[in-house]
């Protein structure tokens, strides 16, 4: 006898296989969503350095204002209260990137733990699969066993 044995723990492995194709999408999902979390830090950094550069420049505008136009008290006024509006801009931009800057590493902690937890997972359908090798070649053994006690018996008779 030699045919397929039914596996007392088949149902179990199923299971567990499910659960790893499962994890295996929810990683592909973690994964995305990093990605997506990333791309907005790109783009918050990219307004971010534009209003740095813009500050800069108006900074400059400023400088070349007074060494070369002299001194208009109401324009170099009126040109630092700009600056100021500039510099919150600047700060609000960099509070945005920095916001994004966690939220990117939440989406690499969270796909870390899906990772993990794939592993985890794939660990168990493989120690249920050795365990029905060891099964399976315990079952083998018992049924040969017997089958020689049986022929042993024939032979006997």
């Amino acid at each position: 006898m030699s045919g397929p044995l039914d596996y007392p723990l088949e149902q179990v492995l199923y299971v567990k296989k499910r659960r790893v194709e499962e994890a295996e999408k929810v990683v592909k999902a973690k994964k995305e969503l990093l990605k997506q979390e990333e791309e907005k830090l790109v783009k918050a950094e990219e307004l971010r350095d534009k209003a740095k550069e813009h500050q800069q420049a108006k900074l400059q505008q400023l400088r070349d204002y007074i060494d070369t136009a002299g001194m208009n008290p109401d324009k170099v006024l009126q040109m630092k209260s700009y600056l100021e509006i500039v510099k919150e801009k600047l700060a609000a931009e960099e509070e945005k990137v920095k916001k994004q800057k966690q939220n990117v590493q939440t989406a690499e902690k969270n796909l870390q733990d899906a990772i993990e937890q794939k592993r985890q997972r794939e660990f168990e359908v493989d120690k249920i699969k050795t365990h029905r090798k060891e099964w399976e070649k315990e079952i083998r053994k018992e049924i040969a066993i017997k089958e020689a006690a049986e022929t042993d018996e024939i032979g006997n008779l």
